[in-house]
């Protein structure tokens, strides 16, 4: 059994669809992120980072409980368990393991300071906002010419670069606007088919559940908002 520490954000649906992917039987356990339960002292002794997602694969190596953080070691770690969706060897191995750091490195840093500035900023921000908008367009543009190339990001398999990047790239017309899916049609093309896939649809109706199950960012405090952000009383003097 392992456990899921997370909520609905991106970062932990990857780990959701590695889950379900690998038939591993898990436990999602809430973390009210937006409620600041990744503060309180129980959860950062899982990481000390105070980050979701965290799991504890209660048979780890030895066969002794082991706990995992970052999404991207989570994932290497699951497929490496399982010897699944991840080559043991050789060029596909380090293909995958590249263009899942594209993902690490890029993808989700730009989405994430994109809709931070979009979302959360006060107004006036448009430097900022402008700028992530154009990092963003620029790795769709990457994933779309490498998928012109290959029909799965780490080449001819299905792999963890593609769970790692699917929860990012499906919202595209929700981040950028519907039309915006218009200029990325290998990228849509590829988002429809993982969308499909058995493991991935039951993976989102469990994200589903786990969020109803914590606060949503329109639903938190304020001040909560400010310790999550690092600004206001919380900002570094």
């Amino acid at each position: 059994m392992i456990d899921l520490y997370g909520m609905g954000s991106p970062n932990v649906v990857k780990i959701y669809l590695a889950l379900e992917e690998m038939g591993l039987p898990y436990k999602a356990i809430p973390i009210d992120v937006f409620g600041g339960a990744q503060f309180k002292a129980e959860f950062t002794k899982l990481n000390p980072s105070a980050k979701v997602p965290v799991i504890v694969d209660h048979e780890g190596p030895g066969g002794r409980p082991y706990t995992v953080f970052e999404s991207g070691a989570i994932l290497i770690y699951l497929a490496d368990k399982t010897g699944q969706f991840l080559p043991r060897d050789g060029v596909a191995r380090y293909d995958a393991l590249q263009w899942m750091m594209v993902q690490m490195t890029g993808v989700g840093p730009m989405f994430g300071q994109f809709v931070h500035f979009t979302r959360f900023a006060p107004k006036g921000n448009d430097y900022a906002v402008d700028r992530y908008r154009t990092q963003v367009r620029r790795v769709l543009d990457v994933l779309e010419q490498r998928l012109a190339t290959a029909p799965w990001l780490g080449g001819q398999e299905y792999s963890i670069a593609d769970m790692a990047t699917f929860p990012w790239a499906r919202g595209v017309g929700l981040f950028l606007g519907k039309a915006a899916e218009q200029d990325y049609p290998k990228l849509m093309s590829w988002v429809a088919a993982i969308a499909s896939r058995p493991a991935v649809v039951r993976a989102l109706a469990a994200v589903d559940d786990v969020r109803s199950r914590t606060t949503a960012f329109d639903k938190a405090a304020p001040d909560m908002l400010d310790k999550i952000f690092g600004r206001g009383a919380h900002a570094a003097a």
